[in-house]
């Protein structure tokens, strides 16, 4: 258990050797010997062939730590599973400047999942939608038999919705199933509670009951980030004003806010890599999630409070289990989740969009500023030193003076190599 008077601020972790940002991590997170072992193991075929089908071998994901997390007065250091340059060092250093007007704070709604029930060829839709209604008791008692350990825990199902909707087939009905899942993501039992109501719901409405799935919009399990970043220790009033110019276009245009969003999902993502949580699932909610009023637009907000400091917020669906799936079998996942000492998914869930916050305001601070190839071409250059053949102390040389002469080719690579050899 991660102690209280411990901190995940850290002066240039990113200049550790390996050895010591492990060491540093173990300290935090009270790692034993067997975890330190799993940071340099490739998950195990036999796990990998019981994960999914027609396996081949394994893909690895460089796994980093984000450091400086305050969230709700606690401290984290954040799994980061990517392959992008420059995320982890970008969360982290918004992390950093976010502590010092108190960090991250974050609301939670229930972990409230949907599942759906089509139902079509009906010869009375509002009736059917009246007595499918009426029934709701007998519908909820037997979604509920479908997982008495969840409902022992608290969870199970709560409510139903009946929708009528038109399409290009006639009107249909869809019933929705309102299931508190508690810690899991929740996909498993939602849907096996659906497949068990479809007969009943037949009988009921006198209709045919097609698709009984759940929806990745899980707009009534919605998670809530905020935080202020101080005006002066991003560069002062224009800077702010330079921010918030460049947000808004994300406000009003799709075509900017899929990038932008983009950005918030680099950290969110990786995080939901790192744990074993579907990382496909809050994509396509999130995204949905940010066109619900009919347009397309950014999924985070930011403004000036009285003080002139930056205030940022973001919101989204975030349906992030503890229990259950990959997350339970994959042995880096369950050491990911180890590492941020987390109790329940809604903990998980708070760090997740506070990652997204952290990620996003990065972003766009450095596209307000210096740009964004700066700090991301930097770190490609080693890249490309490497894929030019560069070995050891060659890989920095190379970089160096790519970055120096401002050509990060891969040509040009090639070329500083030959004359350093």
């Amino acid at each position: 258990m991660v102690k209280k008077n411990k901190s995940s601020t850290v002066s240039g972790f990113y200049k550790f050797p390996v050895e010591k940002r492990i060491e540093f991590v173990k300290n935090f997170s009270d790692l034993n010997e067997e975890d330190i072992k799993l940071f340099s193991s490739c998950l195990e075929i036999d796990i990998a062939d019981r994960m999914i089908e027609n396996v081949l071998g394994t893909f690895e994901f460089p796994l980093g730590i984000a450091v400086n997390f305050l969230v709700n007065g606690k401290d984290y250091l954040v799994p980061m599973a990517t392959e992008e340059s420059s995320v982890v060092a970008a969360a982290s250093n918004a992390a950093k400047i976010a502590r010092v007007k108190g960090g991250f704070s974050t609301e939670c709604s229930e972990p409230l999942m949907i599942g759906q029930i089509q139902i079509i060829h009906i010869d009375d839709i509002a009736e059917a939608a009246k007595k499918i209604l009426e029934h709701k008791k007998e519908i909820l008692h037997l979604a509920n038999e479908q997982d008495q350990v969840l409902v022992k825990f608290g969870g199970g199902a709560k409510d139903i919705e009946v929708r009528i909707l038109d399409s290009p087939l006639g009107k249909m009905i869809v019933t929705h199933l309102i299931v508190d899942v508690r810690d899991a993501m929740g996909a498993n039992a939602v849907n096996t509670m659906c497949e068990a109501l479809a007969p009943l719901l037949e009988e009921i409405s006198g209709g045919k009951v097609r698709l009984k799935i759940l929806s990745n919009l899980a707009d009534k399990r919605i998670i809530k980030a905020k935080a202020v970043f101080d005006k002066e220790k991003i560069g002062g009033k224009h800077v702010v004003d330079s921010f918030l110019e460049s947000y808004n276009l994300a406000a009003v245009d799709p075509y900017r806010a899929a990038t932008h969003n983009k950005g918030i999902m680099n950290g969110i993502d990786s995080l939901i890599i790192a744990t074993g949580n579907d990382f496909r699932a809050i994509e396509a909610g999130a995204h949905a999630y940010a066109s619900r009023n009919g347009q397309y637009t950014s999924l985070s907000t930011y403004y000036k409070d009285k003080n002139g400091d930056l205030v940022g917020e973001l919101e989204l669906p975030l349906a992030v289990g503890i229990v259950g799936g990959a997350g339970n079998i994959h042995p880096k996942a369950r050491l990911c989740k180890k590492i941020l000492g987390i109790k329940t998914a809604q903990e998980l869930a708070e760090v997740a969009v506070s990652l997204g916050l952290a990620q996003n305001f990065a972003a766009v601070f450095a596209l307000s500023t210096v740009g964004i190839q700066k700090g991301h071409m930097s770190l490609h250059a080693k890249n490309i030193a490497v894929m030019a053949g560069a070995k050891g102390e060659e890989i920095n040389k190379v970089a160096e003076q790519m970055i120096k002469e401002k050509k990060i080719k891969l040509d040009r690579a090639e070329e500083i190599i030959s004359e350093i050899r």
